[in-house]
């Protein structure tokens, strides 16, 4: 598990995502990676435990798969682009990229590549070591050094008729795409997953600084799924509690503080919705059915402007509001079709802390445009 979910999904998502991709293959030969693969949109292969010890080339998979879909399918591609899970910060531009550098260079494969600065040494016959791609008796800045690529192990694009021929992922002319480094990262021991949960933490910072407005007009929440954790306790005289988290009053506190209108707009009746916003001293809107209409004329009320709005869901009813305002967030937890409209997918899931976390994120923002008009 990374970031919340299976190391395999984050390379599948991507795949899914890129515009070059027509179809997303997974080869294993375990029965649950498949179940998982087959869950997040790829198609499965399943392959021999031959080509699944720890001698086989993955390019023996590549090749067993390609024949599976021919005699499935009767597909044989044009190109076959090769991407590893041990990769979760590829992005879809990045596998786009490499088959696009590819076509540029009228080329027969393709590699992700990212600069390196590093010095390699080896030992040599002697005992004793020596430069590989430097001369140790003359220490080049790094500047005056000629540009040098590491192979991120991410994305390999492949004329699928070289591939068969050649049996291996470089052949005849190649053309190599370069991937940003804060998006090049390798899983290859446990304490790799570290340093991704650290790169993915400053993507989705980023993502967030580009992504939410600077100086929001409004923040207008849901009630369940966001404030709570979608759980409600039922007691024997059929009254009904839901459990919230603190943190998220704090960050409401620190948002009202700095000026943003506030809103809560729920379709749930129970009356614990209004008890808990008007501790938080938050106007509330709830026992709504149709909430884009509703949200639409609040915001004219109070002189919002809807593309500088932000409306955080996490159900099916909050998508209308989520595409009717400048950035739709989900919480960690939303359902799928949610998490495929929202502008920003927060890592907190709703009833704990999800709301404190965008009130973060607004505040960093305000806070960096600050210091930045000084």
């Amino acid at each position: 598990m990374l970031d919340g979910k299976p190391l395999i999904v984050h390379t599948i998502n991507a795949a899914l995502e890129a515009e070059e991709i027509d179809w997303v293959v997974v080869s294993t030969d375990d029965a649950e990676i498949a179940q998982v693969a087959t869950r997040a949109g790829a198609q499965v292969v399943f392959r021999p435990h031959a080509l699944a010890n720890h001698i086989a080339s993955s390019e023996s998979a590549l090749i067993h798969a390609l024949d599976t879909l021919q005699e499935r399918h009767g597909i044989e591609p044009e190109l076959t682009v090769f991407l590893q899970c041990t990769s979760p910060l590829t992005a879809a531009s990045d596998i786009d990229d490499t088959v696009r550098a590819l076509r540029d260079a009228s080329a027969d494969s393709a590699v992700a590549v990212t600069p390196s600065f590093h010095f390699l040494w080896r030992e040599n016959e002697s005992g004793g070591a020596s430069g590989i791609n430097h001369d140790h008796r003359e220490r080049q800045r790094r500047q005056d050094r000629p540009a040098q690529y590491l192979e991120t192990g991410a994305v390999y694009a492949l004329k699928t008729a070289g591939l068969r021929s050649s049996g291996h992922r470089f052949f005849g002319r190649i053309a190599i795409h370069v991937m940003p480094r804060e998006r090049v990262w390798e899983i290859d021991e446990p304490s790799d997953l570290v340093v991704a949960r650290a790169l993915m933490e400053a993507l989705r910072t980023q993502r967030a600084q580009q992504t939410l407005p600077l100086q929001p007009d409004a923040l207008v929440m849901d009630f369940d799924g966001v404030f709570t954790n979608n759980h409600v306790i039922v007691f024997q005289d059929g009254t009904e509690a839901v459990q919230c988290s603190r943190s998220d009053g704090a960050g409401l506190a620190q948002l009202r503080a700095a000026g943003v209108p506030l809103l809560v707009l729920s379709a749930e009746t129970n009356p614990v919705v209004q008890a808990r916003c008007a501790k938080l001293q938050i106007p509330c809107i709830h026992g709504v059915s149709d909430k884009r209409p509703v949200l639409l004329d609040w915001l004219q009320q109070n002189g919002c402007r809807a593309e500088q709005t932000i409306y955080i869901g996490n159900d099916l009813a909050d998508i209308p509001c989520m595409q009717a305002v400048g950035c739709g967030v989900a919480v960690a937890d939303a359902q799928p079709e949610v998490l495929d409209s929202a502008d920003l997918i927060l890592r907190t899931p709703g009833g704990q802390g999800a709301i404190r976390e965008l009130g973060n994120l607004l505040i960093e923002n305000a806070q960096r445009q600050l210091e930045a008009s000084r």
